[in-house]
């Protein structure tokens, strides 16, 4: 399981990558709420890449284990999030949920259940792959 913690880092790296590219280029053109939509799915497709790179290379032993997998990972960026949000920029407790908010057009949770759901979804597909 170490490996799969250790995988979490390299996503970080995408997410602020992402995060700068969105900064850097589209946010000066378009809205927040539609610059934060199009870099959820930017992001979501990259570290998805990421991740289908990852179960590729080191298989989860089980669908239990892919989804554990991606819980673990799910709970790492919450508290990574709140941590940012809450000590580092100072940021009120519900300035930081509004981030969770799929009503007011805030997409990140649909990143966070791509995040929890991903491994499994790529542990299937490899398991289908090597089935026929």
């Amino acid at each position: 399981m170490f490996r799969y913690l250790l995988a979490w880092i390299p996503m970080l790296v995408i997410a602020v990558a992402n995060g700068a590219l969105r900064q850097l280029t589209f946010a000066k053109i378009m809205s927040e709420p539609h610059a934060h939509q199009l870099s959820t799915l930017i992001g979501s497709v990259c570290i998805g890449a990421f991740i289908w790179f990852v179960v590729r290379n080191w298989p989860p032993s089980s669908s239990r284990q892919a989804l554990l997998i991606g819980l673990v990972w799910v709970l790492l960026t919450v508290t990574f999030e709140s941590f940012m949000g809450l000590v580092l920029q100072h940021r009120p407790l519900q300035e930081v949920l509004f981030e969770y908010n799929l009503f007011a057009g805030r997409v990140w949770i649909l990143f966070l259940v791509w995040l929890g759901v991903a491994p499994w979804v790529f542990f299937r597909l490899r398991c289908a792959q090597s089935a026929s």
